[in-house]
């Protein structure tokens, strides 16, 4: 069974209900349409039903009726949920009628439905920003307990199974924060990590803190940064395997690792790794993926208390479909 098969076995098991902000977009409503077909969520879709329905017809998709339709400008929830976003942001500022207007926004509308307990998470981007995604996110559900900073995580396939776990890596962060600070990059390791537990069902995630450094080989700022970093993501996580500051070589390579860092149990044995900066993070992924094939699913947004991610707006029906079964995951790894 492949991975992404493992992902979507476990979304089946359990069924989480996520909700489609964007449910007149037409990769998201056919991607919907075939989650519900194969039961691997309950969807909540936002928008007019005459609106959805009348698209579904166009698209001759015949499950949509399966899904539960909310209409923010009819809902006996929104006045309910203007209430709760003006309670949650009126120290921002935030009014009431600033907050009824929000509450019409499918964005706003569906982080209030999961803020609320009535839906585990929520998928958008097709036709959002990712600040847009991320804006209500944030302001609604916010970042989870000892968290500060959003982050993404990509799941690298490769075909080369003595590498990572079985030719899986988990990587971070590859999309949303620039150039983390100390805190921040401790923050991304433990994430990520969480996200090769939760959606790439690693038992033992074995984080590497990459550097251009490997115990103390060259010495630099950045390189110091790396190494507090490392030690504040023990103290944020005790019982995580990590370590660093460790080249790519040292990370993933057991005899490099054994050469360069001896007595390490991270060092040429690590499945997770933590980019020191967004830059690298991201070039490297895209080289790893364009030159050496490997697959490449996400990103995955980490951090925030219940999954919220962001699509691609060049997005598929299958990434959509993908993107429901991680989140699916994610989700039932934040109920514990």
């Amino acid at each position: 069974m492949t991975l992404l098969e493992q992902i979507i076995a476990r979304a089946k098991s359990n069924r989480q209900r996520i909700v489609l902000p964007e449910s007149l977009e037409q990769r998201t409503l056919t991607a919907a349409d075939k989650a519900l077909a194969d039961d691997l969520a309950d969807i909540i879709l936002i928008g007019a039903p005459a609106e959805i329905f009348a698209l579904a017809d166009k698209l001759g998709l015949k499950n949509i009726g399966k899904a539960t339709i909310i209409d923010p400008a009819t809902s006996a929830m929104t006045e309910e949920y203007a209430q709760l976003l003006f309670q949650l942001r009126q120290k921002k500022g935030m009014t009431l009628e600033k907050a009824r207007e929000l509450v019409l926004n499918p964005l706003y509308f569906g982080c209030l439905i999961i803020k609320s307990g009535d839906a585990d998470g929520q998928i958008s981007g097709a036709l959002s920003t990712t600040g847009d995604t991320l804006r209500p996110a944030l302001q609604i559900i916010k970042c989870a307990p000892g968290i500060s900073c959003v982050s993404g995580a990509m799941l690298m396939v490769t075909d080369k199974p003595q590498y990572g776990e079985n030719g899986v890596l988990v990587i971070g962060d590859v999309a949303v924060t620039p150039v983390p600070d100390v805190d921040q990059l401790a923050q991304i390791a433990v994430c990520t990590a969480q996200t090769a537990r939760s959606v790439a069902g690693f038992a033992e995630p074995r984080v590497a803190m990459l550097s251009f450094s490997t115990k103390g080989s060259a010495s630099h700022e950045v390189v110091d940064k790396v190494i507090e970093a490392t030690a504040k993501a023990k103290e944020l996580a005790p019982g995580l395997k990590i370590d660093g500051e460790l080249q790519a070589d040292a990370a993933l390579v057991p005899s490099v690792g054994e050469k360069k860092a001896p007595g390490s149990e991270i060092a040429g044995r690590a499945n997770v790794l933590v980019f020191p900066s967004l830059e690298v993070g991201n070039i490297g992924y895209k080289l790893v993926q364009r030159l050496g094939g490997a697959d490449a699913i996400g990103p995955i947004l980490q951090g925030i208390a219940k999954p919220v991610n962001d699509l691609s707006r060049g997005c598929s029906v299958d990434d959509v479909y993908k993107m429901i079964a991680i989140t699916a995951c994610q989700a039932m790894d934040a109920k514990g």
